[in-house]
């Protein structure tokens, strides 16, 4: 993106030059007039949206690294707690500017760029909680944060916001665990179960905490065998989100911006339960 800015810069100051070259001779022969040709309007659009993008990924770059710092002495703070240092030299203070070949989409600036099974995509993240009973989302929403660990708490708030009461029990997948999430269900007394991914000591690594409450969320699933609840959420949360995609062909977002997006995959959730409740009155 800078190097088509430069280029934007250069042929748009080529442009100016020839029309204003062209404007003194139009006014010795015309008359004074203050405007440029029309030749000249899209390339200076295009350089602006460059520009627009640029002063938007420098920010972006700059709220990264103060996320990246916190998490690192967040880290810090558990490996004092457990009496710990930290392996190897002192990493590098994480850059405020962005990437080289950071990139913006200019159709929906508000997206991100997300990892999907299918490679990276612009995209949101659409999350939902799933009553096991009948597989009605009870609870929805939308964030521009490509990691699940931050969503755990507000769709559990939101479920005993909608509901009027919190839920008895809770599951998650590894996406979503983490030392601070698992003490929140523990807070609020919700039978929680939270794959732990793949750590296997109490230790902190990839922004991850295996800490004590992560290894002992293993031992529970792994004691829970075939009977543990957690074989359910396949059974609950991702056929919810098979049957909006395969079912209703609902691939991608139509509007642009994140308040429109969320105003559609909250439509998209109220059709899915209307359905369900319309298919729960004929069956009984």
């Amino acid at each position: 993106m800078k190097k088509r800015e430069a280029e934007l810069k250069a042929e748009v100051a080529r442009m100016l030059a020839a029309a204003e070259a062209a404007d003194a001779s139009e006014d010795e022969t015309f008359g004074n007039s203050d405007e440029l040709p029309d030749w000249t309007v899209d390339k200076q659009k295009r350089l602006a949206k460059i520009q627009q993008a640029m002063a938007a990924l420098e920010a972006d770059a700059k709220l990264a690294a103060e996320e990246e710092r916190r998490i690192e002495a967040e880290k810090e703070q558990q490996r004092q707690a457990e009496g710990r240092k930290k392996p190897g030299k002192p990493a590098a203070l994480p850059s405020e500017e962005p990437n080289p070949k950071a990139q913006r989409n200019f159709t929906d600036p508000e997206s991100r760029i997300m990892k999907s099974k299918d490679g990276f995509v612009q995209a949101y993240n659409a999350q939902a909680a799933v009553d096991a009973h009948a597989q009605i989302i009870v609870a929805q929403e939308l964030t521009l944060h490509g990691s699940d660990q931050g969503q755990l708490v507000p769709l559990i708030e939101a479920i005993e916001s909608n509901l009027g009461r919190k839920p008895r029990q809770a599951s998650a997948d590894s996406g979503y665990c983490s030392e601070a999430n698992l003490e929140a269900l523990d807070t609020r007394s919700i039978d929680g179960y939270v794959a732990p991914g793949r750590a296997k000591h109490p230790t902190v690594a990839n922004g991850k905490v295996g800490g004590p409450l992560t290894q002992a969320m293993r031992k529970k699933i792994d004691d829970g065998g075939f009977e543990t609840p957690y074989r359910l959420r396949k059974q609950v949360v991702d056929p919810v989100f098979g049957q909006i995609k395969q079912a209703r062909g609902f691939r991608q977002f139509l509007l642009r911006g994140i308040e429109k997006v969320r105003a559609e995959w909250t439509m998209i959730c109220t059709v899915h339960n209307l359905l369900k409740l319309f298919n729960l009155a004929n069956a009984a």
